[in-house]
């Protein structure tokens, strides 16, 4: 690509108002100890503060930094999505910007991906979050982790650096439901993990709240899986076996005369047949349902409402 750039640095923004003149100084200060060659991405998930009057800011004082102000709210992972598709650099960084993903740490990922690695993630062996969060983040990660069939650790989120064939990757799913660490670790690619250093958040608290965590998992599990669909039927399928040896039981009562209410036995043998049968034949249905629902609705996962700096 003719005068591609070396690094994109991405960033979602919401709620960042009094962190985004901090977010850039830093990354400028530390990205620069690397190259000259870069640009910095900030995202405007229509943040309800000020956040895009402050990116404005920093892109009046900076060509190098970009912004892009999405219409309305699509969530973090979305706007990660739309600060990709306008990436750039040979090496693409996507982190944070409630400075709980430290800037120093640039260089240090961009250092080991020199090593022959196409993906380093940042590792935070010591989080920097309150008892709760960290529990509630282990057990999301278990229960998504079963319920996709996937690897999935709690101490790896966004923070990484990607190299621009990785981005297309990731960019070339057709998943309507994005989100972005389970896509990593889906495309695959050599990757290595780098410990870090994982501060406290700079101001405010974090916009995941237990509701839209909950609606994060169900939506993530949906795009990634079909196994609760599978665990229905499996469920189905123990109903039926069940059944069965109720069945096998009143008949023998049956036939040793210890049932005197006559038709009871066809009755509930009838009932638990079909309701296992039900179960199975609907959840075999839902398997074809959910792909066709992620196929036929195709609506953009984002859409900008204006951008700052960026060529046409």
């Amino acid at each position: 690509m003719i005068n591609q750039l070396h690094i994109s640095i991405v960033s979602p923004v919401y709620r960042g108002e009094k962190m985004v003149f901090e977010l850039v100084r830093r990354i400028v200060e530390n990205v620069e100890t690397i190259t000259t060659n870069y640009e910095i991405i900030l995202v405007n998930d229509a943040s309800p503060d000020n956040s895009w009057a402050e990116i404005e800011k920093e892109c009046a004082k900076n060509t190098k930094v970009k912004g892009i102000n999405l219409s309305r709210n699509f969530g973090q992972h979305y706007a990660i999505t739309a600060g990709l598709n306008y990436a750039k650099g040979e090496w693409v960084v996507v982190m944070d910007c409630d400075l709980q993903d430290r800037p120093e740490e640039i260089h240090n990922l961009y250092n080991k991906a020199q090593e022959g690695y196409e993906v380093v993630l940042a590792q935070r062996l010591e989080r920097d979050d309150s008892w709760l969060k960290r529990m509630s983040s282990k057990s999301f990660y278990t229960f998504f982790s079963y319920l996709t069939e996937t690897k999935q650790d709690s101490s790896v989120a966004n923070f990484g650096i990607y190299k621009k064939c990785v981005v297309d990757a990731i960019l070339s799913m057709g998943d309507k439901m994005r989100y972005f660490p389970a896509q990593v670790q889906w495309i695959g690619f050599n990757r290595a993990y780098l410990p870090i250093q994982h501060d406290a958040r700079a101001e405010g608290k974090s916009s995941y709240n237990f509701k839209r965590l909950f609606k994060l998992a169900l939506d993530t599990i949906i795009a990634f899986s079909d196994k609760p669909m599978r665990l229905i039927v499996k469920f189905g399928f123990v109903i039926t076996m069940i059944s069965l040896l109720v069945g096998v039981i009143y008949l023998l009562q049956y036939l040793r005369g210890e049932i005197v209410v006559m038709g009871y036995a066809s009755l509930i043998i009838s009932l638990c047949a079909f309701s296992g049968v039900i179960i199975s034949i609907l959840g075999i249905i839902g398997l074809y349902i959910g792909k066709m629902f992620e196929t036929v609705k195709n609506r953009p996962v984002f859409i900008v409402s204006n951008t700052l700096n960026v060529e046409k």
